[in-house]
């Protein structure tokens, strides 16, 4: 008889409705016989192929009415059983919920038992999840990244990814890690798409944001840096969103998580094929071979390596208006590890020539924050002003102070323009950019 594989059947319609949800796991009195029961269903599965005739819910079924024989189960244990083992056939396992979930934001797995999600800025443990074991792990993870033509074993233990949504992944598996497998997905939200909506939730004022437009409209060089999940990535995609339709758009990336949407974007990505490294295609291959490519804008999803000194090339070349993110704990830091990676490209440049290169190509640098709320802040928007004692100098535009918490616990603080006009905003009118005089004046 013809048999269709638990792989193949992941793209099987359901034929059952779910009747309720992992989060009903708390109810239940005996946990640990339904744990024991998904243990010994899911294990049973592994190796088993499901005939081409038997639809999946009747399979399941079967296969619970089997392992469950002698046990005095309620409609609702045996329901939250079924859930558990149709996640497994027809979802991504034990985080097929979590993944769903618009609430999460991050999630975390350091271990069969231990499982972490972000909820509004805060890392809980939840405890209604599990793996069986590692083995269990690794074949989620094999689930999660097979429909992105990618593969995880000894020769290749590392992946990094984006879901067919959007959510970036990544997953490590031993020897790179000592302590088992671990996956790590941060989840694509499609809330924030415009500066609206930072505006809305206090992130930046009008101003700031009229300001920003202006600045990716006037092909400003911009740099957005910030901490692990700090925002960077989707405000670099809402700054995006100004570039002029008619553009040319080169964006490169480790894992595609931009989504731009002009026409005329032409999106590039990396590839490593294993541990060795062989037929790798890095960040600064891809920034050489776009010179190549006439664009009119190169976006960087995130430079931290020898390829800095590759994007301030075109940078200084006449690309202006590029942008990129940068990892960093503030500006003036930001401007410190970009003067790091140039020396990591391998060339003899004395280190004042090469924060005059930086001085040339980079016009801001916009610092984005989570705060001790959970929520995001560009905390900084400041341009470069020469220098101070050989060090390249910074002078804020714009900047977040604060000065305190509420008593709900969420950040107070403010707002301030400082009152100088910034160099930039001569850039600005010479390149057509007249509808800022409410903010600067004349």
């Amino acid at each position: 008889m013809t048999k269709t594989s638990l792989i193949d059947a992941f793209n099987i319609e359901r034929k059952a409705p779910k009747v309720t949800s992992l989060s009903d796991y708390e109810i239940f009195e005996d946990k640990k016989l339904l744990d024991e029961l998904r243990t010994k269903i899911v294990e049973n599965l592994i190796d088993k192929d499901i005939p081409e005739d038997k639809v999946v819910n009747e399979f399941i079924n079967e296969e619970i009415d089997s392992a469950i024989e002698g046990y005095d189960l309620s409609n609702l244990e045996r329901s939250h059983l079924y859930n558990l083992i149709d996640n497994e056939i027809n979802g991504y396992g034990p985080l097929t919920e979590v993944l769903e979930d618009t609430n999460i934001t991050e999630i975390m797995v350091n271990g069969p038992d231990e499982i972490y999600i972000e909820i509004d800025g805060s890392i809980i443990k939840d405890e209604s999840i599990s793996f069986i074991n590692e083995e269990h792990i690794v074949r989620t993870i094999e689930r999660l990244i097979e429909p992105l033509g990618r593969s995880i074993d000894v020769a290749n233990p590392m992946v990094d990814s984006r879901l067919l949504d959007g959510s970036r992944i990544n997953a490590v598996i031993p020897p790179l890690s000592t302590k088992g497998p671990v996956i790590t997905i941060r989840k694509f939200k499609e809330t924030m798409t415009n500066i609206e909506d930072f505006i809305r939730i206090g992130s930046l004022t009008p101003y700031m944001a009229r300001f920003l437009e202006a600045a990716v409209k006037g092909k400003l060089n911009l740099i957005v840096c910030g901490g692990t999940g700090s925002g960077k990535t989707t405000l670099l995609n809402i700054l995006s969103g100004f570039i002029h339709p008619q553009e040319r758009i080169i964006t490169i990336e480790d894992a595609a998580e931009l989504h731009l949407n002009q026409q005329h974007v032409i999106s590039l990505e990396t590839r490593v094929t294993n541990y060795d490294h062989d037929g790798e295609i890095t960040i600064r291959d891809l920034v050489k071979n776009s010179l190549r490519m006439r664009p009119d804008r190169i976006i960087v999803g995130e430079v931290r390596g020898k390829e800095a000194f590759d994007m301030l090339q075109a940078m200084n070349t006449g690309h202006d208006g590029s942008l990129t993110t940068l990892h960093a704990n503030g500006p003036q830091d930001a401007l410190n590890r970009l003067e790091t990676m140039v020396l990591m490209s391998g060339l003899d440049i004395p280190i004042k020539a090469i924060r005059e290169y930086i001085t040339s190509a980079i016009d801001l640098v916009v610092n984005i924050e989570r705060m001790n709320d959970g929520k995001r802040k560009i905390t900084s928007i400041s341009e470069l002003d020469g220098f101070l004692e050989d060090r390249i100098k910074l002078k804020e535009i714009f900047k977040f102070t604060q000065k305190g918490l509420t008593e709900n616990g969420e950040v107070d603080g403010e707002f301030m323009l400082y009152k100088t006009t910034p160099k930039v905003y001569k850039k600005l009118i010479s390149r057509g950019i007249n509808d800022l005089e409410d903010i600067f004046g004349k």
